[in-house]
């Protein structure tokens, strides 16, 4: 008998504890599809809004990392709703590039399918 698929749930509690612990790359290593579509608000310069693959999804938030100073995060849900939930993300940050430090909020909604993340798209202010 096949093992048990874990439940949108499941993997949305497993994705907050994570992101608040600032695992996120560990996250998208142990819960996202090979096959993931991240999707953003707008395009980051140098890459695409709309990215696809586990390697080009993690290849973004080590950008991220390496190019952001994170003071800090709080993480509020998840918030499930079937085969899909939201994440809200507030976060205390200083972009190296300008050396000003902002706060920012933002919405993450995820798809699960057969127990892995197969989709995360962004929500958040662009102005």
């Amino acid at each position: 008998m096949a093992a048990a698929q874990n439940t949108t749930l499941e993997i949305a509690n497993q994705l907050v504890a994570l992101c608040r612990e600032g695992k996120n790359l560990q996250a998208i290593d142990s819960l996202y599809s090979s096959e993931v579509e991240s999707i953003e608000a707008c395009a980051t310069p140098g890459m695409d809004r709309v990215m696809s693959g586990l390697d080009a999804v993690r290849g973004k938030n080590q950008w991220w990392l390496n190019n952001h100073e994170v003071h800090g995060c709080e993480v509020a849900g998840p918030f499930p709703n079937q085969d899909r939930f939201t994440v809200i993300f507030n976060i205390d940050v200083t972009p190296k590039q300008t050396g000003q430090r902002m706060r920012m909020q933002e919405v993450g909604l995820y798809t699960v399918k057969d127990g892995k993340i197969t989709k995360e798209e962004f929500f958040y202010s662009m102005g």
